[in-house]
């Protein structure tokens, strides 16, 4: 796997770059870069850059993190649906990004691409890509929603016609909150242990994706980042971040993956809001924006219909 680990590496470099560098220009603020390397007695041993933006004209905060790890034995997370290779070792690369806008009429957008290949004695390395794109609203657009689900279909209809719904039921059912009985945002597409293409067709797939991010996400955000709100708007997007967080630190496969396995946390944590609030009740009024979010925004439906 050398030659493809180089190129894998290459890939997720350079698009940490691109996204970093053309946000910035919209954001008139610079990404601070933070190269880091674990120690040599780290069980995990690794690098990566983690890009942050914080107080920016459009960004609140936003990250967008490499890394490239490895390990002597896989953390229980990514073991679950492959006991075969539980206890072996593992190299992991990939990019996450959260963006948290400082205007509440401007989503919140998440983006993760990665790569991860286990090795054990006795068993043939096993590798699978992972990732996805998901938008949360907090004042909704509809015409947004459609926008950013149309560029994730294009995007996978290219490899496949069939991967799209898959994927976007994929995205509904893994950022739910139980405890909330509510999703996290409006969905987008969201795939794991995947290696259905063969090396080469799963890497181009996963390029694609990540690639696809500005042009989901970037005509929405210079639509609305100038957009009027009142402080009232404004406690109303920090008390939703709250759900963002709840679902960050108590469900996220990355987190977990990220912690389990000696990650560093100043870049696994840096996708959380930089701040966020909750009110033991809160009810909107009905019809108002407020409402509509969770009555009809966060609801189930094929935006595309």
């Amino acid at each position: 796997m050398a030659i493809q680990i180089s190129i894998l590496k290459g890939f997720f470099w350079d698009l940490q770059d691109h996204i970093t560098q053309t946000v910035a220009q919209f954001d008139g603020k610079s990404f601070l870069n933070d190269e880091w390397a674990k120690p040599k007695d780290s069980p995990l041993q690794g690098y990566g850059r983690s890009m942050i933006l914080e107080n920016g004209h459009f960004l609140e905060r936003g990250g967008v993190a490499f890394s490239h790890v490895s390990g002597n034995k896989l953390p229980p997370s990514a073991t679950a649906q492959r006991p075969e290779i539980a206890g072996g070792s593992f190299e992991a690369m990939g990019v996450s990004l959260v963006f948290h806008p400082r205007n509440p009429k401007v989503p919140t957008v998440h983006m993760n691409v990665r790569c991860i290949v286990a090795m054990k004695d006795g068993v043939e390395p096993v590798w699978w890509f992972g990732g996805g794109m998901d938008l949360t609203p907090f004042y909704g657009d509809q015409a947004d929603c459609v926008h950013f689900h149309q560029t994730c279909k294009k995007t996978l209809d290219a490899f496949n016609p069939d991967f799209y719904p898959i994927f976007k039921k994929n995205c509904d059912e893994y950022f739910y909150l139980p405890h909330r009985q509510e999703p996290r945002g409006i969905g987008g597409i969201f795939f794991d242990d995947f290696n259905e293409l063969g090396f080469d067709k799963s890497f181009a797939m996963t390029q694609a994706v990540g690639k696809s991010l500005l042009d989901a996400y970037m005509p929405i955000a210079q639509k609305h980042y100038q957009d009027p709100y009142t402080p009232e708007e404004k406690e109303f997007q920090e008390y939703r971040r709250g759900r963002y967080a709840e679902f960050n630190l108590v469900y996220d496969r990355g987190t977990h993956f990220g912690l389990q396995s000696g990650g560093r946390a100043e870049s696994i944590l840096m996708s959380m809001p930089p701040l966020a609030r909750w009110q033991y009740q809160r009810t909107p009024k009905p019809a108002s924006p407020e409402h509509l979010l969770t009555s009809f925004f966060l609801q189930p439906r094929d935006w595309l219909a």
